[in-house]
């Protein structure tokens, strides 16, 4: 008896990743091609690695007063779709198929709005 594949993702979730959905997500335009990666590197505090305040800040819940250095983020609400950890344990924030605020303002050859149409 063979068992039965199962799709990688669903709804633009990887079955194989910590999902944490993060607010800081909204639809793509109608008809967008996804065709960018956007690879960042964060630590938080900045060179602070494994503590959980990365997902604490994507997820609007990071305690601002815990750190000096997190008064300056007070103001942004940003995820990206995925996280790797330094362990290589791997975090989605957010559905491949929406658009996470991840770019900014940004603009890659010549295309502007790159959350629009990327992973990050």
């Amino acid at each position: 008896m063979s068992a039965v594949a199962q799709p990688l993702f669903n709804q633009g979730w990887y079955r194989y990743a910590r999902q944490l959905p993060s607010p800081n997500v909204d639809d793509r335009p109608a008809g967008t091609v996804v065709d960018l990666l956007v690879i960042h590197s964060i630590s938080l505090p900045p060179g602070v690695y494994g503590g959980g305040q990365i997902a604490e800040f994507f997820q609007n819940r990071l305690d601002f007063d815990a750190h000096p250095y997190f008064d300056g983020l007070r103001a942004l609400r940003v995820s990206s779709h995925f996280l790797i950890a330094r362990t290589g344990a791997l975090t989605q924030f957010a559905s491949a198929e929406q658009r996470a605020w991840h770019a900014g303002l940004s603009s890659f050859e010549g295309r502007e709005r790159c959350n629009d149409f990327s992973i990050g």
